[in-house]
Parts: C-alpha cells; structure tokens; sequence
C-alpha cells in the first residue's frame, strides 16, 4: 500500500509541475489546461485507486494461498514425525525383544552347562572312590606279596650258604685230583681257547681275503669294461690344417693380392700360414693352434663372400672375426655343460671349457676328451654304487680335469696345478679341487672321486687311436719357439710358420728402430741355435711397421 501512495503522490507533483509550468507559459490558456490537468490527475487519480485495489486483492488472495499451503506441509511434516517416531519405537521395541530372547537362550544353555558339570563332578567323584578302593586292595595284596618273597628269600639265601660250601669242597678236592690251583686251571682253559679262535679266525679271514681278491678283480675288470661300452665314441683326432673351399679358381689373385701384400697381412694378423698352390678349388691354411686356423677361416669367409680384399679390410674383419670367435667359444662351452646337465658352474669355467674345443692333447680333441672323461666318471661312480651327490661331483671333475691346459697366462707349472688353482679361485668343491689336482699324482688323492678321476682319464686317452705322441711333441716345439721370441722386450706377436721353419716376429716400432731389428732377429735366432733341437734351419724375420695417422676435419 505504501508504495501505491507514493506513486499517487509522484503523479500528484508531476500535475501540479506541469500545472505551474503552462501557468508560466500561456496565461489565457492557463484556465484550460489547469481543466484538463484537474481531469487528468483525476483520471490519474481513479486509476492508481483501481490498480492498488487490484494489488491489494491479489496480495490477499496470495495470501490466503500461502497460508494454506504452510498448514498442508506443516500437517505432512507433523505425520512425517510422528510415523518415524513410531517406525524407531518399533525397531528398538523388535530389538529389546531379541535380546531379551537371546537372553533367555543363552540362560538356559548356562543352567544346561552348569547341570552337566554338577552330574560330571558327581561321575569322577564316585570314580575317584572306586579307584581308591582298588589301591588300597592293591596294597593289601602287595603287603601280603612282601612278606611271601622276604619268606622265599630267607629260604634262597640259607641253601646259596649250603652251595657254597658244597662247591668248595668239590673246588678242594679236584684241586687235589688235578694238582691244579682254581687260577691256574682258569688260565689254561682261557688259552686254549684262545688258541682254538685265533685259528678259526685266521682260517676265515684267509678264505674272505681270497674270495675277496677274486671278486674285486672280476669286479673292477666288469665296471671298467661296462663304462667303457657305455661311453663308446668316436675318437676325434686334431690336424694342423685347414682346407677352405673357394667357388672358382679366380679369387685366389684377389687373396693373393699384389706382389703379395693380402696374404701377408692376413697372415700377419691371424698368425697362420696361407698355402695357395695347384689345388683346383681350395686353400690350406696351417697352424698349430687351431684358434688361430679358426679365425684364419672365419676371416677368409668373410672376405671372399664380401669381394674387398686389402690390408685394412683385412684387419677390420680379422678384428671382429676374433670378438666373434669370442662368443661362439662361450656358446660351446655352454652346450657342453648343458649336455652334461651340470649346473652352478662360474661363467669364466664355462668359456675355459669352450675353449679346449680348439685345444688338443696329443692328437685328440681336448674337449671330446673332457666330455668322454666326464660321462666315464658319472658311469663308474653308478656303477659302483656310489650316491647322487658323489656322481654329479666325479662327473665335474672329469669335465674340469684338464682345464689347466686351456689358460691364457704362461706357468712353470703343469697343467693340474694350475687346474686345480682354478677351480679353487672359483669355489669348486673340495672333493673337484682334490679331484683335478691330483690325477696325475702330483698331490694326495683325499676324496674317492679322485682315483675314479685319474681311471677315466686313462681310459679316454688309452684307446686305440685316440692319441698321437708325434704330433704333440711337435706343438710343444712350435709353442716354445713362439714363447723364445716373445720372451724379448718390444716384442709384440710371433708367428711359427712352414712347420717350425719360419719365425715371424711382429715387434713395436716405438721400442724397436730399424737397427735393433736386424741385432733382435741374430739374437733370436742364435738362442734357438743353442736351446732348441730341430731338423733342418729356422728362418728369422722381424717385421717393423710404423703407421702415421692424421685426420683432415
């Protein structure tokens, strides 16, 4: 209401405004305007009268509806109340119920329970009762029983005193029968039996020891003939060369080089001799160390198969010929523990044993004869009848036996030693230990797979065939040489080549000039003069090479 007066009230100044203003403007029409203004306020007037009684009416009506609607939702929130308050009565009431009934059970399960006890304490009371009834018949028997036997025991002991004096006098009068004193007639008869034993024992200890000589021997000749059976294999004999196989005739000029220098570099870098001869379709490469005859191989396959044959392609292949080789010793010596199913060896033991591939002992591969040694040892040790654990150990034993020989580092020591040095570095068991460094007798066997170790390997290398004595005395000779020239300071690498009649020795241009060359190569050739025995002459040649090397940017 308030605001419909003030807007009848705004109305109201605005007529009397312009009622002033057209008083000001026109006089004679001042009486005319001052008429149509009265008929407008009025107008004005009627119409702000009916609106506000229009709002006002409304404003009831709205009213009237709101309070009617607030009673409704106060009555709805009113029986909203009341049924939740109903609804938690009955909860609570529903759960006073149940415990009140679990109650009432779990009463009753107490009653039972205490009832029970009461009928159970009755039962072991009455039982206890019982019990001591019978202990107490029982003492009465005992006591009746005590003084029988302290009755029978008087009886005993009066006819032991009546014994006695009967055996004495019987004692007494074989004493005077025998004219033997009871000490003296105790001696002899301990003699002679004595005597009677001691014969019989001999006797039986005579016959075991025969028939134990017989059946050992029959024994030992059946295992050893049985693990040899078993292990029966083909017997591997290393040579000292190599045929590679070219495709045509052609690529022997490329290999060749001009005036030579391909081949000579290649057998510069792998230390092998390269024979180019007649041959249709083939080159023989010869060395004695069957790792450098590999690596030869491998680099002449490599470089056929490319068609670029220099000096510096030759060392580029040759470098990775020899990481390659590297690997694939590694990948043998992992198939052949694998094969044997042994099992925790030292990474570095696996590649020594890769190695022996290219290693022989007098003529026979090295590691065929490892594998043999070791397969002979597992069978032996069966055979024997030996346990699980005793088996695996003589069966890496056999495997390491001769790793000795395989080593990088030059020893005064014989290969067992340095075998046995280790697989002592790399914590093998002590019975391996034992085992590798004493089978060729050079320390105490203290083990029982020692002597089995020693047997197999003899028995590996002494089957027909199996070994050459010739051509292992001729390795040893070619490795000496090579070892005589690397002995020199500056010395870099030294080749034997033509079967022990050539030495080429590779020597450090810094450490070495032109001169000392030629003082190095009469040195070396005047200590195998007075050192070593060979047939026929060896020719010297040091080789210098000094190489420049710039890079334009």
């Amino acid at each position: 209401m308030e605001w419909i007066i003030g807007l009848i009230a705004g109305l109201l100044g605005g007529g009397g405004a312009c009622y002033v203003l057209l008083t000001n403007i026109n006089k004679k029409s001042q009486q005319k305007l001052i008429e149509q203004s009265n008929q407008k306020s009025d107008l004005i007037l009627e119409q702000a009268k009916i609106a506000a009684k229009r709002i006002t009416d409304e404003a009831e009506v709205n009213s009237e509806k709101l309070l009617s609607k607030a009673e409704v939702r106060n009555e709805q929130i009113k029986q909203k109340k009341i049924q939740e308050a109903k609804d938690h009565f009955n909860s609570k009431r529903s759960e006073f119920e149940k415990e009140k009934s679990s109650h009432v059970v779990e009463m009753k399960e107490r009653e039972l329970t205490v009832v029970s006890m009461e009928n159970d304490f009755k039962r072991k009371q009455s039982d206890f009762k019982a019990k001591m009834d019978a202990i107490e018949l029982k003492e009465s028997e005992l006591t009746a029983v005590r003084d029988n036997l302290e009755k029978q025991l008087k009886i005993v002991s009066k006819r032991k005193e009546e014994l006695d004096a009967s055996t004495e006098k019987q004692i007494k009068a074989l004493e005077n029968i025998a004219k033997l004193s009871e000490s003296e007639a105790k001696e002899q008869l301990i003699d002679a039996i004595k005597a009677k034993a001691e014969s019989d024992a001999m006797s039986y200890v005579k016959d075991a020891a025969e028939q134990a000589k017989v059946t050992a021997s029959k024994e030992a000749k059946k295992i050893v003939i049985q693990s040899i059976q078993r292990m029966a294999s083909e017997i591997t004999i290393e040579n000292t060369v190599s045929v590679f196989h070219l495709d045509n005739d052609d690529i022997k000029g490329q290999i060749i080089g001009r005036e030579g220098r391909n081949i000579r570099a290649l057998e510069a870098a792998t230390g092998a001799e390269i024979v180019v001869d007649d041959t249709p379709e083939a080159i023989v490469i010869s060395s004695f160390d069957p790792i450098r005859r590999e690596i030869c191989r491998l680099a002449l396959q490599r470089l056929v198969a490319d068609g670029r044959i220099h000096p510096a392609r030759i060392e580029e292949v040759v470098a990775k010929v020899k990481k390659q080789l590297e690997e694939q010793i590694r990948e043998i010596g992992e198939r052949a523990v694998i094969e044997l199913d042994i099992h925790g060896l030292d990474p570095y033991l696996i590649w020594m044993v890769g190695r022996m591939r290219f290693r022989s002992s007098y003529g026979q591969n090295l590691l065929k004869h490892s594998i043999e040694t070791a397969n002979l040892c597992a069978t032996m040790c069966a055979e024997l009848g030996l346990n699980t654990k005793l088996i695996k150990l003589a069966k890496r034993a056999g495997l390491l036996h001769d790793i000795g020989k395989v080593t990088e580092e030059e020893s005064e020591l014989s290969h067992a030693i340095i075998g046995m040095k280790l697989c002592e570095k790399y914590n093998e068991h002590p019975a391996i230990i034992n085992a590798v460094g004493a089978h060729h007798d050079e320390i105490e066997m203290n083990s029982i797979i020692s002597p089995i170790t020693q047997a197999c390997d003899a028995i590996s290398g002494a089957r027909p065939g199996a070994r050459r004595e010739i051509l292992e005395s001729y390795l040893k000779r070619i490795g000496e040489l090579e070892d005589l020239a690397m002995s020199y300071d500056g010395v870099q690498k030294a080749y034997a080549l033509q079967a022990g009649r050539e030495l080429r020795v590779i020597v450090e241009s810094d450490k070495v000039s032109d001169g000392f060359a030629d003082e190095l190569a009469f040195m070396i050739s005047q200590r195998i003069e007075k050192e070593m025995q060979y047939p026929g002459q060896v020719r010297v040649t040091v080789i210098r090479e000094k190489r420049a090397t710039s890079i334009a940017r």
